[in-house]
């Protein structure tokens, strides 16, 4: 059997934790398939992982913030159902989100907390990711960004 080669692609994993204290993550939906997913897209010649994934987060869900430079996992999804791709995951402190931006007539932004936003993913590996959230950014003693 003939091992398909994935192509890479990179993600933010945006994150506040609201008022109550408690953590909450954003989900965006796909342009063509109104799926639940996190900001995406492939990596930009000039710019480095993480920086890629924050210029994603601004552009499909108007976010702004700091992002981690060090991915906190990964996940394997087929786009449009038939191209493997490995998308590794930034996380993404978000400092606030824009009223315009520029995919907004195209996209829906909802904040989740982990649980519900791993329900709402197809991903098995991104459900699991979104999952372990807390334990991932160890929110507890500091974040990683």
């Amino acid at each position: 059997m003939k091992k398909r080669k994935h192509r890479q692609q990179v993600a933010a994993l945006p994150y506040w934790t609201n008022p109550d204290g408690k953590l909450e993550l954003l989900l965006i939906t796909s342009r063509d398939t109104g799926r639940w997913v996190l900001p995406k897209g492939w990596p930009m010649k000039g710019r480095r992982p993480h920086e890629a994934a924050r210029i994603e987060a601004f552009e499909e869900a108007g976010i702004d913030g700091k992002i981690g430079k060090k991915a906190v996992g990964e996940y394997h999804y087929d786009k449009d159902g038939e191209l493997p791709c490995r998308v590794r995951v930034y996380p993404l402190s978000v400092a606030a989100l824009r009223e315009e931006w520029p995919e907004m007539a195209q996209r829906r932004r909802e904040w989740h907390c982990p649980a519900k936003a791993a329900e709402l993913v197809d991903e098995r590996d991104l459900k699991a990711l979104l999952r372990s959230t807390p334990a991932i950014l160890d929110l507890s003693s500091g974040r990683k960004d």
